[in-house]
């Protein structure tokens, strides 16, 4: 039997919402990286992610940052694997919010107050077609025009998500 990560429970309270994904799609990710601040719009990115091909502002940026193309490339394609019937459960559960919360802090919209839902519906949208939830693809599916991403901890924050991750029970299914 395949064994799959409790983390999967929230995507069973969302769809169990009845909840229609966003009509509204993040255009552009203000990525944060020190002092500086650079809008880069979401294709850009998706086409690093992808092809690992820049742009020249993005490269430019990325030189600013002291990041190296590659390095934001796997950033944008780490993924976790979640359970899609449990899923919704889980993000909607205290210790999904308090993960919420918690990613919040790095990848969220000019409101704070907005963080942990637009990023659920990101994060369920993500793993709605593969069980699978890549950095890009929450970018992506992020419900607001504008996503601010505190760059320096976005894979600090993986590690210790997967972290916690790996310490939930796993369940047969």
């Amino acid at each position: 039997m395949k064994k799959r990560y409790l983390f999967s429970l929230p995507l069973i309270a969302l769809i169990s919402l009845n909840l229609a994904p966003s009509v509204q799609a993040a255009e552009e990710v203000i990525l944060i990286y020190s002092v500086f601040r650079k809008p880069i719009s979401v294709p850009e990115l998706s086409q690093l992610a992808e092809t690992g091909e820049t742009s020249s502002s993005l490269r430019t940026y990325l030189k600013l940052a002291n990041q190296s193309p590659e390095s934001l490339q796997q950033t944008l394609n780490k993924s976790v694997e979640v359970d899609g019937f449990i899923f919704p459960t889980v993000l909607n559960s205290f210790v999904g919010n308090t993960i919420l919360d918690r990613v919040s802090e790095v990848v969220h919209p000019s409101s704070p107050k907005e963080g942990r839902n637009a990023l659920r519906e990101a994060l369920l949208e993500s793993a709605k077609m593969d069980n699978n939830v890549r950095v890009i693809e929450v970018l992506e599916n992020y419900p607001n025009r504008k996503i601010y991403v505190e760059g320096e901890r976005l894979a600090e924050l993986y590690t210790q998500i997967q972290g916690v991750v790996d310490q939930l029970p796993r369940i047969s299914l």
